[in-house]
């Protein structure tokens, strides 16, 4: 058996949260002493893993009662569960350690992490969405995007971020230079392979929007710099043949 403070001292859970979850029934001691004192076995504290299982996964308490405190709870089948929400945490925070590394290394000024909102996707099609309605483009873009998982649209975000941080790279150069066109092509390029076929007149079409002033422009200086958006824009006129 072990008290209420030697079972705080070794989960690192406080002394007030284990009395509270003896209070709303969530977790009860296996026995109290006669003063009344706490008394925590093996079963507890295996039940306590649990709990603490579920509080890693952001598990409302009164979420975790209902399910521990179930005649038909599967401790096995729980378990496999929580590792698989762990390993999609996992997988997410890897994705953006890459991501914050990679700026680290192409010694970005600003580190814009609105670059990370998975929202920016769900932003992107309702814009897109007023904008073309029903084109054969937007269509292309739902299709692609249906079946994307939160990482898939991370890892998205991450990579058409590092293009424009490689336009801010070069954006005092001269922007109908070879380089310059070829990054040009590889945004064309990354657009028709995950968003819809970029035609050069939709391609035009991006770069105006880039350079005209409002979010898509603050959030490219954001990421490349100030004047990235308006290279980039000069970079797909040249390219275009405007």
């Amino acid at each position: 058996m072990m008290t209420v403070n030697e079972v705080s001292k070794l989960t690192g859970v406080s002394i007030r949260a284990l009395q509270y979850y003896d209070k709303i029934g969530l977790l009860k001691p296996a026995e109290y002493t006669e003063s009344g004192y706490r008394l925590y076995d093996d079963a507890a504290l295996e039940k306590l893993q649990q709990i603490l299982l579920f509080r890693e996964l952001e598990f409302p308490l009164k979420d975790i009662k209902e399910i521990v405190t179930r005649s038909d709870f599967d401790k096995r089948k729980a378990l496999d569960q929580q590792i698989e929400l762990l390993e999609l945490k996992k997988e997410h925070i890897e994705n953006l350690i890459v991501m914050c590394k990679g700026l680290k290394l192409r010694g970005v000024r600003k580190l814009d992490f609105t670059a990370f909102d998975l929202s920016k996707i769900d932003e992107y099609s309702k814009k897109a969405k007023e904008q073309w309605g029903k084109t054969p483009e937007f269509k292309e873009f739902e299709e692609k995007d249906k079946n994307r998982s939160d990482s898939d649209k991370a890892e998205m975000i991450a990579k058409f971020t590092k293009i424009f941080e490689e336009f801010g790279a070069m954006k005092d150069s001269d922007p109908t230079s070879e380089r310059a066109q070829d990054q040009v092509k590889k945004l064309q390029d990354y657009i028709t392979d995950h968003f819809y076929k970029c035609t050069d007149k939709i391609l035009f079409g991006l770069g105006k929007m880039y350079a005209g002033g409002g979010e898509f422009t603050d959030n490219i200086d954001n990421i490349g710099g100030p004047g990235t958006a308006e290279f980039a824009y000069q970079a797909i006129k040249a390219f275009c043949g405007k």
